[in-house]
């Protein structure tokens, strides 16, 4: 597969005058819910109603989904609201149900994305159609294994194609349910730039308080999309409930987020500077994260010196890590005196970190 115009067809056709909006719940519910989210999104920017039919949980006896049943209410709201439906499919079987209810577009969820075979059985099964496919990044951060779903379609005669960022999942705790690792889409744009970008920020966030912030990142990173899960009622959804915001919230967000326009030299400028200094905002805040891990293993390396009564200061071995550094430095066109200033600071707060625990 190689980068085209063409791939972002489907997207420039919609012509819309901001990035595409999809919403809607976690899981379909009722036909109820259902129809009362659409008619309220209606009045948003939202271009697309998504909900959950099958869902598949970590572990089981969770809410699973309604099933095809609930493929009918989305149809349903569809000729009622004009807005076009999405929803997710992990098997042929789904694929069929869901060209026998019109959906416009179908999504590869995260745990579907990583078996190539399950991948290959749904595009196989769409070959031939012209629906919307979007893959969704596989669970860990695998770049090449969400590239090769994509391609699994695009090989299958598939061409309206897009990927969903929603996040890695990672054993450490973090502040987000699946680690953004944002230097993964930001590799996968470089290669495929007229791809279509979207983020999930629901997925990502876990928690509605930081889904804002992750979608003006996204913006700032020119993804072409956000699809956020919204319900009339989040607290009391059937599954995600803490990740859901409602639509006047969803309405708002719209309104305060910041869309960069291009109209001329001088503003292409200051998006493509804008862009640039967001990735190194997330390398940053990577830089950091390192760097408070590597500071709680000194105080592991303090308490065990404290408990076998041995110095602090380790010349041989310091000299020993200054001189890889140096090196690796050089490889990455970094000056010896950079390197130098860098990794004696690292090394002065790794002694006042071992110099506390040993003295408490």
């Amino acid at each position: 597969m190689e980068n085209s115009k063409s791939l972002g067809n489907w997207l420039n056709t919609m012509k819309l005058a901001h990035p595409l909006v999809i919403a809607g719940p976690c899981s379909a519910e009722t036909e109820e819910q259902v129809l009362k989210i659409a008619h309220q999104l209606k009045e948003t920017d939202a271009t697309v109603l998504r909900a959950g039919i099958w869902k598949p949980r970590t572990r089981p006896g969770n809410f699973e989904g309604v099933g095809a049943l609930g493929l009918k209410w989305l149809q349903k709201a569809k000729q009622e609201t004009g807005l076009m439906i999405a929803t997710e499919v992990a098997n042929a079987n789904h694929v069929d149900l869901a060209l026998k209810h019109d959906i416009d577009i179908l999504w590869i969820g995260a745990r579907t994305t990583v078996s190539p075979f399950i991948v290959q059985e749904i595009a196989d099964a769409l070959k031939g159609t012209d629906k919307i496919v979007l893959v969704k990044n596989p669970v860990n951060p695998d770049l090449a294994l969400w590239l090769g779903a994509v391609e699994r379609f695009y090989e299958c005669d598939i061409k309206n194609l897009g990927v969903i960022h929603r996040g890695f999942s990672t054993y450490e705790k973090t502040r987000y349910r699946n680690n953004p690792e944002w230097q993964i889409p930001i590799d996968l744009q470089n290669k495929f730039p007229d791809l279509p970008l979207i983020l999930d920020p629901s997925h990502i966030a876990g928690r509605r308080d930081i889904i804002f912030d992750l979608c003006q990142t996204a913006l700032d990173l020119n993804y072409d999309g956000l699809m956020v899960e919204t319900h009339f009622d989040p607290d009391n959804a059937w599954s995600d409930a803490a990740q859901q915001i409602t639509p006047e919230t969803l309405d708002q967000m719209t309104v305060d987020l910041r869309i960069r326009k291009q109209e001329g030299d001088a503003v292409e400028f200051k998006n493509k500077l804008s862009t640039l200094r967001t990735r190194i905002d997330v390398l940053d805040h990577q830089l950091i994260d390192s760097l408070g891990k590597r500071m709680k293993i000194a105080d592991d390396i303090g308490a065990l010196k404290k408990k076998n009564n041995v110095a602090i200061l380790q010349t041989k071995r310091w000299n020993e890590i200054l001189g890889k550094m140096i090196l690796e430095g050089d490889e990455n066109k970094l000056s010896e005196e950079f390197i130098l200033k860098i990794f004696k600071a690292i090394h002065q707060e790794s002694i006042s970190h071992q110099k506390k625990v040993i003295n408490d």
